[in-house]
């Protein structure tokens, strides 16, 4: 009985330490050529965001009659959001049609100063 305690207890506690080691196989050292890269494609820089139009180029392009005139219809159709939502207060004269200089004097007042046009 004592054998065949003394013979299973070798059993275990040899078992892990036989199952932890792993048979390799001999490696050769053959020469081997180089590893050859495949041609890296150049990284792209990301495309420049596109450069606002300042407020003259954006009047000048909804001024369509060219007059140096700026009416409301004229603002809604060159998508001046801004220019169409102060229409009334940079009109001051309520002409119905507003002019560059109106628009700087209306940057100067106090709701000017918070507008963004």
């Amino acid at each position: 009985m004592r054998l065949i305690l003394s013979a299973l207890a070798v059993v275990l506690l040899a078992g892990p330490a036989l199952a932890q080691t792993t048979l390799t196989a001999p490696t050769t050292t053959a020469p081997t050529a180089p590893a050859v890269q495949p041609p890296t494609a150049p990284v792209a820089k990301p495309a420049p965001k596109p450069k606002r139009p300042t407020f003259d180029e954006r009047f000048d392009s909804a001024n369509i009659t060219h007059d140096g005139k700026l009416t409301l219809d004229q603002a809604k159709k060159g998508k001046m959001r801004g220019v169409v939502k102060y229409f009334a207060d940079i009109d001051i004269g309520k002409k119905g049609f507003i002019s560059k200089a109106d628009v700087e004097t209306f940057r100067k007042s106090e709701k000017g100063k918070k507008a963004v046009l």
